[in-house]
């Protein structure tokens, strides 16, 4: 697949068969993450992937609430991906001082990407979460305290009824311009 169909095929899934992912894809997956750019190379994260039904149900929970239901769809995904933040080197550290930047967001928005664009080569559907108990889910997946969980990625196959939807995005006018603001 082309990059550019690579792209347009990805989109955010809500709606999960039970078929479970093959051990094989995850391999691939982690090997996308692991292959991610970071900077000063500090590969700032850690990925926990949560496959026993009972925890991913759990974890799955702790995704939504009764007041803010948008992400029980969680539960029908076989597998949830943790991305955990992890302290990067200390060059980085300093770097992200001086310019006053979260370097390790950077790093894992764009691991996150890798798996996800990853996953729909294979044929796989996600969705990043943002909106998650962190407190209950580092609790469930024994994650250190001084840790923070960045994001939380649903993975498996989407439904059929799950069909490529039409992109509705910001023209390129409104979101590029050249040489100037």
């Amino acid at each position: 697949m082309h990059f550019s169909q690579l792209i347009a095929r990805r989109q955010s899934v809500r709606n999960y068969t039970d078929q479970p992912v093959e051990a094989e894809k995850m391999a691939q997956l982690i090997e996308a993450v692991r292959l991610a750019p970071s900077a000063s190379n500090s590969q700032p994260w850690k990925l926990i992937i949560v496959d026993d039904p009972t925890l991913k149900n759990q974890v799955a929970k702790a995704t939504f609430s009764t007041l803010i239901s948008f992400n029980k769809f969680a539960r029908q995904a076989p597998v949830l991906t943790v991305l955990v933040i992890e302290k990067p080197k200390m060059i980085t550290q300093i770097g992200g001082r001086l310019k006053d930047r979260e370097f390790p967001l950077i790093d894992i928005g764009i691991a996150a990407e890798h798996f996800c664009l990853q996953a729909t080569e294979l044929g796989l559907g996600t969705c990043m979460l943002g909106w998650f108990d962190e407190a209950a889910i580092k609790g469930l997946l024994q994650i250190p305290d001084d840790k923070r969980i960045g994001l939380v990625i649903t993975l498996g196959y989407a439904k059929a009824d799950d069909s490529l939807r039409t992109k509705k995005r910001k023209s390129t006018a409104e979101i590029s311009s050249y040489n100037r603001y």
